[in-house]
């Protein structure tokens, strides 16, 4: 079962924050496309997506927004952060890209964090982040999260121009899911315990302007052995300006 709907992202720059310093717009696509093909062999999960060839060429996740529901926990700096939530298993691989050299970003620290399984925040479980490795790729696991009632289903994301926290925040935003996955899992439980008020997708304006003018926020899933119960590996691909500094 896949309900993918990442479409081809533009690498330019628009939606970006106008203090970023004036850069030519490149085309990314071919390296982003074999980044992300060598991501699911890696895996040995073969790229069956519903397009024949895969789309996902680089996603500059515009616009930037506020963080919320942000508290920096004690022990960020990890590659789990599911702390044992009771929930569908969620790896999360994020490949980071710089958009001026379409280049993979090494040693870049990406930061995540979601509610629980019924959509409610803690102060220290489903919060982490892990840098990026030599491929450009930082891989979480966590759990797919349950709905809220301020937007769409996602997981909020950071990301750092450097190795450490201490670095300055290059982007802000949320990534999404599609209204099928939330659906799907949702009739499991304990997501079938939420009590919050469901958005779908495009009643979230968050959502409709990270998904405008080329750009896509959408993660695109995968299930492992073909069963989400057993989980489901999440892949994005963000594309970043490293001299951007966002708040």
């Amino acid at each position: 079962m896949h309900f993918s709907s990442l479409a081809i992202c533009a690498a330019a720059l628009c939606g970006m924050a106008s203090a970023a310093p004036a850069l030519s717009a490149r085309d990314c696509s071919a390296e982003a496309a074999a980044m992300n093909l060598a991501r699911r062999a890696k895996r040995g999960l073969s790229p069956r997506s519903i397009y024949p060839n895969m789309p996902n060429e680089i996603c500059v996740l515009a616009p930037e927004i506020p963080k919320t529901n942000y508290v920096r926990s004690g022990s960020v700096v990890r590659n789990n952060v599911s702390d044992g939530q009771a929930g569908v298993q969620l790896f999360m691989d994020i490949g980071v890209l710089d958009i001026t050299t379409c280049k993979p970003l090494t040693n870049t620290v990406v930061e995540i964090w979601s509610p629980n399984a019924v959509g409610k925040y803690s102060n220290t479980a489903l919060r982490g982040a892990y840098p990026t490795g030599a491929n450009g790729i930082a891989e979480i696991q966590t759990i797919f999260p349950g709905f809220t009632s301020d937007g769409a289903n996602h997981i909020n994301i950071a990301v750092h121009s450097g190795d450490s926290m201490s670095t300055t925040t290059s982007h802000n935003g949320r990534v999404f899911f599609t209204d099928g996955w939330t659906n799907i899992i949702g009739m499991s439980s304990p997501y079938n315990q939420n009590t919050n008020t469901r958005i779908m997708d495009l009643d979230d304006p968050i959502y409709i302007d990270a998904n405008s003018n080329g750009y896509t926020a959408v993660v695109d899933i995968e299930e492992i052995n073909d069963d989400w119960p057993e989980g489901i590996v999440g892949y994005i691909t963000v594309g970043i300006n490293p001299s951007l500094v966002v708040n």
